[in-house]
């Protein structure tokens, strides 16, 4: 009896391999009504090799696409300064829930609390489950957007961006943008607006968004958005970079 059991576990799972790689059922009723066991285990592991194969690329091209600077895991990652907000627990934002629910996260804290590392994990994380992610410098995305503009290539671009997931926007509002920089930064954002989740980090606070898209309209539109479809995650405490200068004998200064 328990071999049979073996049996109808090993030909179901077969049966699972093959529909993934579309495989007609015809086709594998086929085989079953022929092959000896010994050559239904060859084909079994021929389709594991090919599933497995297929997992690996598609893993490699989404982190080609999502060109993270910095490749970042969540492993060992220490929370300790991490505020999250009030009914909101840690499990619940490592399981990525927000994408699904196409939610947005700001990120807010001043320059090396690690925000833009624990952002890249998520983006990694969202990867190995088969997610689409873009990693775009903020500065940068607005200097790209005003080319493919000028270039008459904007709407190649968006619909680009569009296909992702998590949208991770780094160092949000670093540098502050001029009128059409931010209109087209406005675009990406209103854009993604329950349809795709964007991760922002920032240590730029609410009510001085303003002065970043130079358009204080603009500012509270996208505010809006995130206060009533988002979380805000305050990262305190003291400078990553500054304590690792600490721990190698390094002045705080350089």
């Amino acid at each position: 009896m328990n071999q049979r059991n073996e049996e109808r576990t090993d030909i179901d799972r077969l049966r699972a391999r093959a529909r993934a790689l579309f495989i007609s059922q015809a086709t594998i009723d086929d085989l079953l009504a022929w092959a000896t066991p010994r050559q239904l285990q060859a084909v079994d592991r021929l389709l594991h090799t090919e599933l497995d194969n297929r997992e690996t690329s598609k893993r490699a091209r989404l982190l080609r696409r999502a060109r993270f600077p910095v490749p970042k895991t969540l492993d060992g990652h220490d929370f300790t300064n991490v505020k999250l907000p009030d009914g909101y627990a840690r499990d619940e934002l490592l399981s990525l829930d927000f994408v699904g629910r196409a939610q947005d996260l700001v990120f807010y804290g001043k320059t090396g609390r690690g925000k833009t590392h624990l952002a890249t994990a998520l983006g990694m994380s969202a990867i190995d489950r088969g997610m689409n992610v873009r990693f775009l410098p903020t500065a940068e995305l607005v200097l790209q957007l005003g080319r493919a503009k000028r270039e008459g290539t904007l709407e190649t671009m968006l619909k680009d961006i569009a296909k992702a997931d998590l949208i991770i926007l780094d160092e949000f509002g670093y540098v502050p943008f001029d009128v059409d920089g931010a209109r087209l930064l406005y675009q990406v954002i209103a854009g993604s607006y329950e349809r795709r989740s964007i991760i922002f980090t920032t240590n730029i606070e609410f009510s001085k968004w303003g002065t970043i898209f130079a358009d204080d309209k603009l500012a509270a539109s996208i505010i809006d958005r995130i206060v009533h479809h988002g979380r805000l995650i305050e990262f305190t405490g003291q400078s990553h970079r500054i304590s690792q200068a600490l721990m190698f004998g390094k002045p705080q200064n350089q």
